[in-house]
């Protein structure tokens, strides 16, 4: 770490703890594809500062955009595009979200730890690992079925466990866990 502005330090002593603290990542042959993806994230970011208003996102955005692993949260056969920066099929007719957008979006909501999250399109998991990571409870609703299974099963074995799942029609939210 020499030769590293002080600001960093914390910045990386951070993302050391959370690879220890998330199942599956510390011994993750795939983290330097992730960091590197991070990376792109960020230089996107600066890319296009001017229509964010903003030159940076929140750390703990990055942070977790730097521990979910994505490669677990897609289908086999996408595993070696998982870290590159732009959506991928996901099946159904259905992708997973580019990064930088995944990333922005999460940031946009400003969570705090305590925050309940009503997330309508569970997808692949993704955006919900990385939401899980920023607030108190994650609850989410997939209409497509077998996208819902696979994303619950997914979550469940990565040992995510302030996110609850349901397979419908999120129109009307999820009433009985109100307020979001």
């Amino acid at each position: 770490m020499m030769n590293l502005r002080p600001a960093l330090k914390p910045v990386i002593a951070c993302l050391a703890c959370l690879a220890v603290a998330v199942p599956g990542i510390a011994d993750d042959p795939l983290r330097d594809a992730r960091m590197t993806m991070v990376k792109e994230i960020e230089d996107d970011v600066r890319r296009t500062s001017l229509y964010l208003d903003r030159e940076s996102l929140d750390p703990r955005v990055m942070d977790a955009m730097a521990t979910v692993p994505r490669h677990r949260l897609i289908p086999d056969d996408m595993r070696e595009s998982a870290y590159d920066n732009r959506p991928l099929p996901i099946g159904h007719g259905q992708t997973i979200s580019q990064p930088y957008i995944v990333a922005l979006m999460t940031d946009l909501l400003a969570l705090d730890a305590d925050d309940v999250v009503l997330e309508i399109g569970t997808g692949s998991g993704y955006q919900t690992a990385i939401l899980s990571q920023l607030c108190k409870q994650v609850y989410t609703i997939e209409y497509v079925p077998a996208l819902a299974d696979i994303a619950r099963t997914r979550l469940e074995k990565l040992g995510y466990d302030n996110i609850t799942s349901m397979t419908g029609n999120g129109y009307d939210g999820w009433p009985e866990h109100a307020p979001y």
